[in-house]
């Protein structure tokens, strides 16, 4: 019930910048994703830093934020992503990414999958 309520004030919420996290959320300075190139099938680590951008095949990945249960930083990550896919010109997915929850949040493209893997804390 905790959970629910964490993810829709995370899903809800728009870009962290202005905002503080959530209580019992901490604020990370960045975090590994992963990309997996569907038609290669090869995965790649994207290690990113809050406010940095790095091209993956056709897209350009961003972080905005990304935030961890402050008392268990292992258990999950919260990551505010924006994606756009330099081929058409055009964002595919802005919003939140839960690493346990993949699916709930997802970017929808025909080559490439991101997903987060964890908040870096130091």
């Amino acid at each position: 019930m905790i959970r629910a309520a964490l993810v829709a004030v995370l899903l809800t919420a728009g870009a962290a910048g202005a905002q503080e996290a959530p209580e019992g959320l901490a604020e990370a300075p960045g975090a590994t994703l992963r990309g997996l190139d569907k038609i290669a099938g090869a995965a790649t680590d994207l290690p990113l830093s809050v406010g940095q951008s790095l091209d993956y095949g056709s897209l350009s990945v961003r972080l905005t934020d990304c935030r961890y249960p402050a008392d268990d930083p292992a258990s999950n990550a919260y990551a505010f992503l924006e994606i756009t896919d330099t081929a058409i010109g055009r964002e595919v997915f802005r919003g939140w990414m839960i690493a346990q929850n993949p699916a709930l949040s997802a970017l929808d493209h025909q080559r490439y999958d991101v997903w987060v893997l964890r908040c870096k804390i130091d």
